[in-house]
């Protein structure tokens, strides 16, 4: 039954992948057709991100009167929910008020399954976790590719993601009966170590680690939503194609992350987190080098395979570095500072887009990752037990 509730875990993760890039995919065609301008792709997601942020800060919440397999199928739902309301609509402020529901619905699956895969499975599993996020994140982008080479609109392609969405809430439903159990007894231990955010801001090490997934999550945010416009406006590929090629983004994320289960087990944490910083900024150099559209897809593929093991890594050293019974606290306020960064840095990039130029696109990437690592350095030096 254990191996059983993991495969499930698994395809949860995927479902909360797949709708991730789609806006991103489809927004070259979308900004058009809602005449609006090509920044405005940063309200929807900052929409979505605050939704993520408040489903996330309430997720401690209800999987303790809920439980995590309730918590998780409710979310699952409300997401296919608003991604049929997605396919459906015809103007910008209709996708915005959709764009509710599929954040706090995101959010909470996000923060509870992360918090139950760290409680009660090996710490491979927490990169394979993340593995099944971006197959469901590199699905995402040919599926909406296929519905745009197709003719059959971007509207269609959210609806094939609804309707994936939809028989994976059905699988969690019929599951129910295997999260009860250990997952009580796994609440009721985050519940004894609760802290308030005062507390935890306290805790050497904490406002570093926020950083970090700060930057983090809007390299990865920024990235799914832009390389997509940045090679239509700028590299002047087709839409379809772009939306492909932004794809590869994602596949390099999974690919990584398939990889990264097996080499943490010979690498520390730190180094597997270095690792991928390096490679992002070779992804980066590739990017901004001269040359077809083949070295421009090298450089997302690169910087995809370097976020790879950043997000899992810092994750898993968490109770090291801060200890086991105060790092689900910290957990916490990593999510939510993943989210704040996922909420503001797309946007700016978005201003940037329309005001400077779309081409500065690897350049905002390298500086995140810059604060990034400095933040990771500072990091190691106030939480080194070594």
């Amino acid at each position: 039954m254990t191996h059983l509730l993991l495969l499930i875990i698994y395809l949860a993760f995927i479902s909360l992948g797949l709708p991730d890039a789609l806006l991103g995919s489809a927004w070259p065609t979308m900004y058009t057709e809602f005449h609006v301008p090509v920044s405005c792709a940063g309200i929807v997601s900052m929409i979505i991100a605050l939704g993520t942020i408040i489903s996330s800060l309430q997720s401690d919440r209800l999987t303790r009167k809920l439980g995590t397999g309730k918590v998780t199928a409710i979310s699952v739902a409300v997401t296919a929910a608003a991604l049929l309301g997605f396919s459906f609509t015809h103007s910008f402020w209709m996708l915005c008020l959709w764009a509710v529901p599929y954040g706090l619905g995101a959010g909470s699956v996000d923060a509870s399954l992360n918090n139950y895969v760290a409680l009660h499975y090996k710490s491979q599993h927490m990169s394979w976790l993340h593995c099944m996020w971006g197959v469901g994140a590199a699905i995402g982008p040919y599926i909406m590719g296929y519905a745009l080479a197709g003719e059959k609109g971007w509207n269609s392609g959210y609806l094939y993601i609804s309707v994936l969405q939809m028989l994976l809430t059905g699988i969690l439903i019929l599951s129910l009966p295997l999260w009860k159990g250990k997952g009580n007894r796994a609440e009721e231990a985050v519940r004894n170590k609760a802290l308030t955010l005062p507390e935890i801001l306290r805790i050497c090490g904490a406002k570093e680690v926020m950083l970090c997934f700060f930057c983090y999550c809007a390299i990865e945010q920024t990235a799914g939503l832009w390389a997509s416009s940045y090679l239509t406006l700028y590299k002047n590929v087709p839409a379809g194609t772009a939306a492909r090629f932004a794809g590869m983004f994602f596949i390099g994320i999974t690919v990584g992350r398939a990889i990264n289960g097996f080499i943490a087990m010979k690498l520390s944490d730190t180094q597997m987190i270095r690792l991928g910083q390096g490679i992002i900024a070779a992804g980066v150099i590739v990017m901004i080098l001269p040359g077809p559209q083949e070295v421009t897809l090298a450089g997302l593929i690169l910087i995809g395979l370097g976020c790879a093991p950043v997000y899992p890594c810092i994750i898993h050293s968490t109770p090291a570095r801060f200890g086991a019974e105060r790092s689900q606290a910290v957990i916490g306020v990593q999510m939510a500072s993943a989210y704040v960064g996922t909420c503001l840095m797309p946007p700016v990039f978005g201003m940037i887009a329309e005001h400077v130029s779309v081409a500065l696109f690897p350049l905002y990437i390298f500086a995140l990752l810059v604060l990034m690592i400095i933040m990771h350095e500072l990091l190691i030096r106030r939480t080194s037990h070594e």
